[in-house]
């Protein structure tokens, strides 16, 4: 550690005195280094930059743009996910109107592969967003950004799930969106690009899941309105 993350770790546990003893018991497995290097990297999202300048080192950094890239790389992941999934709903309908029983088996057997992988690598990305990139968030953009992605995950679930499973996914889709949205309708433009990222992706959630193609389109079109037509536009 750096002096400065010396120091700051000193004060913390001068000012909590349990701070010490409840480290060693939560995590016992990690070594001290490694423990403060994670409670830094989850720390200087919520600082302002001089502070986070000052509390940072290049190892910080690498593991915060390591994480962010592994994030990145199972979104290309979902998405090929997400196309095999889609894919193998025409050739079970075929196979089942042909009445070929074994053919419809292994599709179905492919699919339900499909789904259970579909289901843990969203868990996974779900997990790193509520423990770490939407509560560390401090930015509005960011904020946007995560509360979009989290909406985003669980609309993948909710598009194959079934039952009482496909009715949660969907309210959580609601719910992280309408936060995001609340955030995005404050403090950012009506043209930002995430802003629209987010209304495009919450239209898309009510055509497809909710089957309210009325509240879609005029969704839709108040994204089209906004490119056109800048607020505050004489």
């Amino acid at each position: 550690m750096s002096d400065a993350q010396k120091e700051h770790a000193s004060t913390v546990e001068d000012l909590v005195p349990n701070f010490a003893a409840l480290r060693h018991q939560t995590c016992s497995s990690l070594s001290e280094e490694k423990f403060w290097m994670i409670y830094f990297i989850l720390l200087l999202p919520r600082l302002h930059e001089h502070d986070a300048k000052l509390l940072s080192t290049p190892e910080i950094v690498e593991a915060r743009q390591i994480l962010l890239q592994k994030l990145y790389e199972n979104r290309n992941v979902i998405g090929s996910l997400r196309a095999a999934w889609c894919c193998q709903g025409l050739p079970a309908m075929k196979e089942e109107s042909r009445k070929n029983d074994d053919h419809v088996v292994l599709v179905k057997d492919y699919r339900s592969k499909v789904e259970s992988e579909l289901s843990l690598v969203c868990a996974g990305i779900l997990n790193l967003l509520d423990s770490n990139l939407v509560p560390s968030a401090t930015a509005t953009e960011s904020k946007v950004f995560y509360l979009k992605m989290k909406g985003d995950y669980h609309r993948y679930l909710a598009e194959f799930k079934v039952g009482d499973e496909r009715k949660e996914a969907a309210e959580d889709t609601m719910n992280a969106y309408k936060a995001a949205q609340d955030v995005a309708l404050t403090d950012l433009a009506p043209t930002h690009p995430i802003r629209l990222g987010l209304a495009l992706n919450f239209s898309v959630f009510y055509y497809e899941i909710l089957n309210s193609s009325d509240k879609a389109c005029n969704m839709a079109k108040q994204i089209c309105y906004s490119r056109v037509i800048p607020k505050n536009s004489g």
